[in-house]
């Protein structure tokens, strides 16, 4: 099985073929396809391809399926005693993407 670990938006995801992850957003339209090509490193069974920190020639392709918006956080700030509080919400926006192919 062929896997690949890739840097978007600031994070590291582990990903195979076919696979839907949601990532940060992106800025291309549903239906493009893109290339990321931060791919810190590629395994095809014990062929394990590790780059420093990006190994050459390696690229993942992916398809935007949706933009969208995750749950709502709360963040409460209290003070005990004071008479005071606080309450903030915040929906952190997401693309969802599917692999469409990996590249060593």
């Amino acid at each position: 099985m062929m896997y690949a670990v890739i840097e978007t938006g600031g994070k590291q995801y582990r990903v195979t073929e076919g696979q839907r992850i949601k990532v940060e957003k992106l800025a291309a339209d549903e239906g493009a396809t893109i290339d990321l090509d931060k791919v810190l490193m590629v395994a095809n069974g014990d062929d394990i391809k590790v780059g420093a920190p990006y190994v050459s020639g390696g690229k993942v392709t992916a398809t935007i399926k949706a933009h969208g918006r995750g749950k709502k956080v709360m963040i409460i700030k209290f003070r005990r005693r004071k008479h005071s509080r606080k309450t903030q919400g915040h929906r952190q926006s997401y693309t969802e993407i599917e692999i469409t192919g990996i590249k060593a």
